[in-house]
């Protein structure tokens, strides 16, 4: 098992832990286990808001320069160093420790990174990999939306600060590729088990709380204004 921390002297990431808290209560009940890679059924399967954990083989990587070498590959019809076409790939930040003769022997945390970063590069991996699954946190434009609908991929939400939690679930480094970035931006692969719990935040029919959310706050949003003016008017 993975600890939670990095080593002394690893490169600094912004989304690693130092605000690590203690993992949420969820009834186990209510949580559907998943096991990867999912088929197409499986994926539209899954509605907004369900609480999902993920034992299988995931990639990882929260490089921009990661996102845009994977982007001209696929444009140039070149292959990825690690086949994503069905996969998951999910913008969560890992620090993975080399071993004695260089390879891949340890990912030491993992926690996630706010998608909205790459929204110009998802809607092209989601059509260009049929991925089924994508996440951080934040969630995606709706031009990725879009895409998601199209290739029938789901998007998961992973807890904010919650590296402890999803550390736990780090079994093993499956492979790293394109070493020559710092540790977070490498496209990583890791062999999950119960990774998680996720929400699916976006659906692969285009239901998203985020979506969802913008609209409640609209719809308030007239009330509140009148509500302050009214509060600032002089009294009597």
């Amino acid at each position: 098992m993975s600890t939670a921390n990095p080593r002394p002297g690893a490169p600094h990431d912004p989304d690693a832990p130092g605000v690590c808290g203690p993992a949420p209560a969820h009834a186990t009940d209510t949580v559907r286990q998943l096991d990867l890679p999912l088929d197409l059924d499986a994926v539209r399967a899954l509605s907004v808001g369900d609480l999902v954990t993920l034992s299988g083989d995931i990639t990882i990587s929260i490089g921009l320069p990661t996102h845009q070498r994977m982007v001209k590959a696929l444009q140039a019809g070149e292959a990825l160093p690690v086949d994503l076409r069905g996969g998951a790939f999910f913008h969560l930040s890992s620090y993975v420790m080399d071993g004695p003769d260089g390879s891949a022997a340890e990912a030491l945390y993992m926690n996630p990174s706010t998608s909205t970063r790459y929204d110009s590069f998802m809607p092209a991996l989601i059509r260009g990999l049929g991925l089924r699954l994508v996440g951080g946190k934040g969630g995606l434009d709706r031009h990725s939306v879009a895409a998601m609908r199209e290739a029938g991929c789901a998007y998961l939400s992973f807890l904010g600060g919650g590296c402890t939690l999803l550390a736990e679930s780090i079994d093993s480094v499956v492979s790293s590729h394109w070493n020559e970035y710092i540790s977070q931006f490498r496209l990583v692969t890791l062999r999950v088990k119960s990774l998680g719990p996720a929400t699916v935040a976006i659906d692969a029919h285009g239901n998203s709380i985020y979506e969802d959310l913008r609209l409640r706050a609209q719809e308030r949003l007239p009330q509140i204004l009148a509500n302050l003016n009214q509060q600032r008017q002089p009294q009597p």
